[in-house]
């Protein structure tokens, strides 16, 4: 993909841009207000990473809208449940938007076998590493900027975040248009909408990453108490300790 960017460096384009300025300006702009600017400051060298939560499903709504070129990618580690996957069939039907699968270097099986077992049941971290953070890196590689689906409430990490501002984990900016959403915000625009979503949030699973360590919650939990079940562990490392506060 990045053979086919504008040939502007990114230094040039980064350059224009004032983090502290925009990240004032935009701090309590709509979502549409700032996703209209992040495709005016960075198209075509912007991408969008999607786990096809509600989130990013609204977002995909309003990229549709605003401009559907922008590349859009979902980090799939071979875990994904059937739903998610089936998701994306239904992404493309109703927007025309054909999200990217980026996959590991090797399959499950491989993985597996190098690894003599599962190894998301002993080392979780190195598992979401090997299998989400690498690609990513990958799959960011001659853009400026991406997006990500993340809100505020989420957890503490994901509060510590600034509408846009540089990500220094992954060497570009990052742009949180639904930073400050609740998710009653988020689901009234899903539905005032029509936006696909996944079934298995009406099935208990308000938040959903690989089958292996998601599991369905009690009415009342934490919407992330479902991801990695038992553990210390909340975040894949995707949003931990983020960057683009600063």
């Amino acid at each position: 993909m990045s053979a086919e960017l504008d040939t502007e460096s990114e230094s040039a384009t980064l350059a224009r841009v004032d983090w502290d300025e925009a990240a004032g300006r935009l701090a309590e702009a709509s979502p549409r207000e700032i996703l209209g600017w992040a495709v005016e400051t960075f198209f075509p060298r912007l991408t969008m990473a999607t786990a096809f939560g509600p989130e990013g499903c609204a977002i995909l709504h309003m990229l549709a809208e605003i401009e559907p070129r922008v590349r859009v990618f979902n980090l799939d580690t071979g875990y994904q449940f059937a739903e998610t996957l089936a998701l994306r069939d239904r992404i493309a039907e109703r927007y025309g938007i054909e999200v990217e699968l980026v996959r590991p270097e090797t399959t499950v099986a491989e993985y597996e076998a190098s690894h003599e077992g599962p190894l998301y049941v002993v080392n979780p971290d190195q598992c979401c590493h090997d299998r989400k953070l690498v690609p990513l890196r990958r799959a960011v590689v001659g853009y400026d900027a991406w997006i990500s689906a993340i809100r505020a409430e989420q957890s503490a990490h994901r509060a510590r975040a600034r509408v846009v501002g540089w990500d220094a984990k992954f060497g570009l900016v990052k742009v949180n248009p639904l930073l400050r959403w609740t998710k009653r915000d988020v689901w009234a625009f899903v539905v005032t909408n029509q936006v696909p979503y996944n079934p298995l949030h009406d099935q208990g699973y308000p938040s959903i990453g690989c089958w292996p360590c998601t599991r369905a919650v009690r009415s009342g939990d934490d919407e992330r108490a479902g991801r990695w079940a038992g553990q210390a562990k909340t975040e894949c490392g995707l949003h931990s300790l983020d960057s683009s506060q600063l």
